[in-house]
């Protein structure tokens, strides 16, 4: 993977996450506009479930930027595609798959046990 491929891949995500957040200032302004009873409304999913599952795709997002922006740069300072766990090299398959994957196959399938703040 090189720079071009990981910068694109996070640019595109960060499109992702911009569109996220007009999404969900759209619903804020069109929740301002209506009825604060939509509870009862027959229309289906409520603005408040909507407005969930958009913060939630917002996050999951935002996560997924900050994880390409850290990806970018372990590959400036020459740690891309090195496992963080046991320090051998992450499959290009892998890294193809999952661009910003800081460990190998085999540490990622191991249990994981719980780990502090890096």
């Amino acid at each position: 993977m090189d720079r071009a491929t990981l910068t694109a891949e996070r640019d595109r995500v960060a499109a992702r996450v911009a569109s996220l957040r007009h999404e969900l200032a759209s619903l804020a302004e069109e929740q301002a506009l209506t009825s604060h009873d939509d509870e009862h409304d027959p229309e289906g999913v409520t603005i408040a479930v909507q407005r969930a599952q958009l913060q939630g795709l917002l996050a999951a997002a935002e996560r997924e930027r900050d994880d390409l922006d850290r990806a970018v740069d372990r590959l400036a300072s020459g740690a891309y595609g090195t496992c963080g766990e046991c320090g051998g090299p992450i499959a290009p398959e892998r890294l193809a798959a999952l661009p910003a994957a800081t460990t190998c196959i085999a540490c990622a399938s191991r249990p994981r046990r719980r780990r502090t703040a890096r």
